[in-house]
């Protein structure tokens, strides 16, 4: 498999606070409820990563002190995009930086047998043309949902997208690279490999499930 160590267009977060926290939702004795929080705190510091590039401008304010030049978010606004349903579930941590984003979600599930995804559900903002997408969820597998989903962004006008995840396969991100070269992939650590079941290895089991409780 591609070794993806030094492709500009893939971020792995190795910040000590994030490896430790992704190694608390690998565990299989971690409850549900610490399922949700890590996953949460772990999503605001990849958000830190896939926000790095978010262009700024020098506007004029005033402190208690005096007047000066200081620097502001500029360019497109943010439209933060939900893979349902396990991207639900690393998108409060990214709101959480970012309040006044726009949400937008993507209803995708796997056909358990071919693997590859059906969509069911999609709204979006009116004028996705003009943000910056942040897509969400947190296992880039076999890639074919996250392909799926950012097809669909660019069909309703996105043009600037970042897909962040918690973990991803080497197989899911040769499929993403592929599909859309364009989009920067952020995640906290590549894993061996996908199982015959499209399980990522050694993984953290499914998100999903761990997130809300179900099996």
């Amino acid at each position: 498999m591609t070794d993806f160590a030094h492709d500009p267009g893939i971020v792995i977060v190795t910040h000590p606070l994030a490896q430790h926290k992704l190694t608390l939702m690998r565990d299989v004795r971690t409850s549900t409820g610490e399922f949700r929080t890590l996953a949460r705190e772990l999503s605001v510091l990849l958000g830190y990563e896939a926000m790095r590039d978010l262009p700024l401008e020098d506007v004029e304010i005033e402190t208690p002190l005096e007047r000066m030049q200081a620097p502001r978010l500029a360019g497109k606004k943010l439209c933060l995009v939900s893979i349902l349903r396990a991207g639900n579930g690393i998108l409060d941590g990214m709101l959480d930086l970012v309040p006044s984003a726009r949400i937008g979600h993507i209803g995708l599930f796997r056909d358990p047998d071919t693997l590859e995804p059906v969509e069911y559900y999609l709204k979006l903002p009116d004028d996705i043309g003009r943000r910056v997408c942040i897509v969400v969820d947190p296992m880039l597998a076999t890639g074919h949902s996250a392909a799926a989903a950012i097809a669909r962004l660019k069909q309703a006008g996105a043009d600037t997208i970042v897909f962040v995840c918690l973990l991803a396969a080497p197989q899911g991100i040769a499929c993403l690279r592929a599909a859309h070269p364009d989009v920067r992939i952020v995640t906290c650590a590549i894993d061996r490999e996908l199982d015959d079941h499209g399980y990522i290895r050694p993984g953290l089991g499914d998100a999903g499930d761990r997130l809300f409780g179900t099996k």
